[in-house]
């Protein structure tokens, strides 16, 4: 957009314009030089198209002006000058340069490149500036006409003769209606040449072995060889395990030992260094034998101030001959300076060496004499048997140290288990003693077994009229299976938490017990982890019975089928389903899987004591009267939470989140909370449905009276599942047997 011309600056026909004007700062814009290069603009480039009305028509608008248009571009041209040397050998010299024409403003730049070990000051010869043309011309600088390959323009007194140019400045040309001739050679310079013929002559004069090839091909590329050196028969000795280095770099050969253990801070020893190994030792070679030159010192005595050349006039070849890569292979012996090395296997890039470049494919490893890798390794540390002195690993780790030490303690199961909260890391069963005095078979007793470390507690539940009192009968610890030796070397066995169920007879320390119920709690817990317990997994107890009962499945139903009520759906008692579960499954199935059937599938009419919404209020009553407003940083804790974003999480889980968030609501209101929150199929709480309900902004509740909330929770806790009822038609939907009731033509359950 072009600026509108000001007024004349005459009275009455000018203005302020920063009248009632704020902001004084000037816009910056970035705006493109060529191609992907950006520079900082104060105004942006007006297109042709643009929204802004301008003083001139389209097509009207002048042109840009050169300095605007060409800003940036620049004419290259490779050219070169000869210069004459008058104290050296040479006649003349040959020196390339960079002429660079400025578009912008029609100046010049000549640069020489940088030549390593030229000798010369290179670089700007000449500045850049507007240069006249020689005489005769005057008033007149050189043009875009002037600057073509095959002219030969002088500048300042020197002759340039232009050689070639780049792609832009032959493209650009062209486009002028200007003519580009092809490059030209440049010419050769006397004085490279001459150095260049004396470098090639006197490395053949000298004739010295190049190994550049080889060091550039094979550098850090070893092969790598196992052997032995037996020794065995001096006093002593021994068979050496060895390691044979072949560097394809220089032909050169190291040897390792492989030591033993416990034979110092390194376990490999240095046999032989790297050097090339001659196949047939008769002596030590004089210092430079091995040389493919000899030096003569011509002038001076002096280090520093001496003169060397080569001379090959005495170039006595060395007559040794070298172990070399196709001598070395599996079986072979090698004389390593006297001593007899036999080659046994290779690694795998050694193989993979031999067989692209030989096309060997039998690498079959020999075996060494002594088999020294077996006798390296590690011997069994025997165990004394244990004396009966505390327990079996604080015995075993004293074995091993004589400081005394504590045994390591498993913590994966200390962090797992540690600080639950209702006392989920104990297991209790309810049990009596089964003896052959009469008086303990009365006796009540409890087993504790804690998931923390599998310990096992027994305790004395005491009974008024008998006599006996409450108390421990056998302290915590881990206790060791039945029919096993107690004086032994090996690890005992211990019971684990799956080995006590309702049902089993367990055996602690010499005394029998029948395990009879369990708490409400264990029943949960065993159920939730199912898969730790198989006599708590509802669906593995369900596949057993559907396999028992496909044979007798009519005979089943038509013996234990209950009436049918129309007040109610049929259910069946749960000494019927003992019965009937005993009677077709036998010793299969055991008191436990009973129960946890019974459990399962418990009729019990839902009674909602303390409705949601009730206990909503009590929430947001505690809520305002806490004025809790911390909902944003509650929820963004819960979804951190939720990794995967499915909108659930474990009742645990929240119930963390819960607590550390400082949330002010009692434990038993929370808990109260929680066991009103929707559920999906796994049993996982809607966090959602959590927020929603302790938002106090949304749908508020009006406050209730102050109460004993823990009362509250403990009246209305849920009672445990009620197992002297079965919903029959949840049982035989889940067993799945109808179809085949049906293809059999049986009566249905309409007793």
């Amino acid at each position: 957009m072009h600026q509108i011309p000001q007024l004349p600056r005459l009275p009455g026909f000018n203005f302020d314009h920063n009248i009632g004007r704020t902001r004084f700062h000037r816009s910056q814009l970035f705006d493109r030089i060529h191609g992907d290069v950006y520079y900082l603009a104060e105004k942006p480039k007006s297109s042709k198209h643009s929204r802004y009305p301008a003083i001139y028509a389209w097509g009207e608008e002048p042109p840009s002006p050169p300095w605007l248009a060409l800003d940036g571009q620049r004419l290259m041209f490779k050219a070169y000058f000869q210069e004459s040397v008058h104290e050296r050998r040479e006649p003349y010299r040959i020196r390339l340069v960079d002429i660079s024409f400025f578009l912008e403003d029609g100046t010049m730049k000549i640069s020489e490149p940088a030549v390593d070990n030229s000798g010369l000051e290179q670089g700007v010869l000449v500045r850049r500036q507007r240069i006249p043309l020689p005489d005769p011309v005057k008033y007149r600088y050189f043009d875009i006409l002037d600057l073509n390959i095959g002219k030969e323009p002088q500048i300042y007194g020197r002759v340039y003769k232009i050689i070639d140019c780049d792609k832009f400045t032959r493209r650009f040309l062209n486009r002028m209606g200007i003519p580009v001739p092809d490059p030209l050679p440049a010419p050769a310079d006397p004085t490279y040449e001459r150095q260049k013929s004396a470098t090639v002559s006197e490395k053949s004069h000298q004739k010295k072995p190049d190994s550049l090839g080889n060091f550039l091909k094979f550098d850090r590329k070893v092969l790598r060889f196992f052997g032995y050196w037996d020794d065995s028969d001096s006093p002593y000795g021994y068979v050496h395990d060895l390691e044979i280095l072949y560097y394809l770099a220089d032909d050169t050969i190291e040897i390792l030992e492989n030591l033993p253990t416990n034979c110092g801070p390194s376990s490999k020893s240095t046999l032989v260094k790297r050097l090339k190994i001659p196949k047939f030792f008769t002596s030590l070679e004089p210092v430079g034998s091995s040389d493919p030159l000899t030096i003569l010192n011509v002038l001076g005595e002096s280090t520093t101030r001496s003169y060397y050349i080569a001379d090959n006039s005495y170039c006595k070849k060395s007559s040794a001959d070298y172990y070399k890569e196709c001598d070395l292979t599996i079986g072979a012996q090698i004389n390593i300076f006297g001593r007899k090395v036999v080659i046994t296997d290779l690694d795998n890039f050694t193989k993979e060496y031999y067989r692209n470049k030989y096309g060997l494919d039998d690498f079959t490893p020999l075996d060494q004499p002594g088999k020294r890798r077996e006798q390296s390794k590690n011997p069994v540390k025997y165990v004394p048997p244990y004396n009966g002195f505390g327990s079996y690993e604080d015995s075993l780790v004293n074995c091993f140290s004589m400081v005394p030490k504590r045994p390591k303690v498993i913590t994966d199961k200390f962090y797992q288990y540690d600080n639950q909260e209702n006392d989920n890391r104990i297991l209790r069963f309810g049990c009596k003693m089964i003896s052959d005095i009469p008086d303990n078979t009365d006796r009540c007793f409890v087993i504790s077994v804690y998931l923390l470390d599998n310990t096992v507690a027994v305790f004395e539940v005491g009974a008024k009229k008998a006599g006996h009192t409450k108390s421990l009968f056998q302290k915590r610890t881990r206790l060791r299976l039945p029919g096993q030796n107690m004086f032994s070397s090996e690890e005992p066995k211990y019971y684990e938490p799956q080995d006590f169920f309702v049902g089993t007879t367990v055996n602690l320390q010499g005394f029998r017990f029948q395990i009879e119920t369990a708490d409400e709690r264990t029943f949960n817990y065993m159920e939730q982890h199912c898969n730790e317990f198989p006599k708590a997994n509802v669906k593995f107890i369900m596949d057993k019975v559907r396999d028992h009962l496909k044979s007798v499945y009519r005979e089943f139903i038509g013996e234990y089928s209950p009436l049918k009520n129309d007040d109610h759906p049929p259910v069946l008692r749960l000494s019927c389903l003992r019965e009937a579960l005993y009677n077709y499954l036998g010793d299969h199935i055991t008191e436990h899987e009973v129960m946890t059937v019974a459990r399962h599938y418990s009729f019990r009419e839902h009674k909602e004591v303390c409705p949601r919404e009730y206990v909503r209020a009590l929430v947001h009553t505690e809520l305002t009267r806490h004025v809790w407003n911390e909902l944003d940083r509650l929820e963004e804790d819960i979804r951190e939470w939720d990794r995967e974003r499915i909108g659930y999480l474990n009742r645990n889980q929240l119930y963390t989140i819960l607590r550390a968030s400082r949330i002010p609501l009692q434990k038993e209101l929370i808990n109260l909370m929680l066991d009103r929150l929707h559920k999906n199929e796994q049993g996982k709480l809607d966090y959602q449905d959590l927020l929603k309900f302790v938002n106090i902004a949304v749908d508020p509740l009006p406050p209730m009276p102050p109460i004993n909330v823990k009362e509250l929770y403990w009246t209305t806790e849920e009672t445990p599942k009620s197992c002297r009822d079965i919903d029959w038609c949840l049982f035989l939907k889940d067993l799945g047997l109808e179809q085949q009731l049906k293809e059999l033509g049986s009566p249905t359950n309409d007793k």
